[in-house]
């Protein structure tokens, strides 16, 4: 018997069971809300594919025979599973426990969202969290993630997406470089500076600026290129140079004093513009552990 032919036989089989534990056809159609008549046809359909009679009729009761008496238990163990699986469900779907995979860009994944992660973890004790952090964009399906972020316009298609906030570029120097070199006043006098740049495509190094309905592009130069905001934060601390850092991963060292922003009024518009989108794969029934830490994220970061 083919897969295809055996499937088919499965209503019948919980049917059967229904018949036996009722004791009577006419009691389990009542419990099943259907005719008499369509469970015994189903009854007969069962045995005439297994070429078995499994019941013995009278006009006083139904009684099982030999074959129908273990063809019921393997039918009982059939539902006694199947029981388990949807309750597999319904436990997953009704509080959020279970591993969730997320994976972030470096720069943002050690900055914004691993300090928020500690917190997350005491809300909710039944949640664990793989933080996978790296700038190589994973695939959600392929790959076997629950959630990235990606910063970008707007979602991909074919994904549900939730912007986390914008990502703001800055340029900044250390205090000790602007004293010894001078603060620019114009985008255009970066160019009589030591200047640090990604260096990952050729047009790296032609900052854009606007301000209002002014716009400048400036080639800069530099003795250090490094394409890890991480990295060119350090280096801009060590007074090498000005370079342009994502708001989040100079935040805390320009609070500090430790950093200064340069041509604050101007506005840099090169790449890796846009907002932190946390996406998922688009799904109706998303488990609560995702709903969750979603949620959280949500209200744990601005989105403007």
């Amino acid at each position: 018997m083919r897969t295809n032919e055996k499937l088919a036989l499965l209503p019948g089989m919980a049917v059967f069971v229904r018949v036996v534990e009722a004791g009577s056809f006419s009691a389990a159609a009542r419990q099943l809300g259907t005719t008499a008549s369509a469970v015994s046809r189903q009854v007969a359909r069962l045995e005439q594919e297994l070429s078995l009679r499994l019941l013995e009729r009278t006009t006083r009761q139904l009684r099982l025979n030999e074959a129908g008496s273990e063809f019921y238990d393997h039918c009982r163990t059939m539902l006694d599973a199947a029981d388990q699986a949807l309750a597999i469900g319904e436990r997953l779907m009704s509080r959020p426990s279970g591993l969730v995979r997320l994976s972030v860009p470096k720069a943002y994944g050690k900055f914004v969202i691993s300090p928020l992660i500690p917190d997350f973890l005491r809300r909710y004790a039944d949640v664990d969290v793989q933080l996978h952090i790296s700038d190589q964009s994973p695939d959600l399906i392929e790959d076997g993630f629950d959630l990235l972020v990606k910063v970008t316009d707007q979602p991909p298609e074919g994904l549900a997406g939730k912007p986390l906030g914008p990502v703001r570029q800055l340029l900044c120097a250390s205090p000790q470089y602007l004293q010894q070199h001078g603060m620019p006043q114009h985008p255009q006098e970066l160019l009589r500076h030591s200047c640090i740049f990604l260096g990952e495509h050729s047009g790296d190094n032609r900052w854009h600026f606007s301000n209002g309905d002014q716009h400048e592009v400036v080639t800069v130069r530099g003795r250090y290129i490094c394409n890890h905001s991480e990295a060119r934060l350090e280096a801009a601390l060590g007074d090498v140079g000005i370079t342009v850092l994502p708001q989040f991963t100079s935040a805390q060292a320009l609070a500090e004093g430790r950093l200064r922003e340069v041509l604050p009024q101007w506005r840099y518009t090169g790449s890796y513009q846009g907002a932190a989108w946390l996406l998922w794969r688009q799904n109706q029934h998303l488990p609560p552990k995702k709903r969750v830490l979603i949620d959280y994220l949500s209200e744990a970061l601005p989105t403007s």
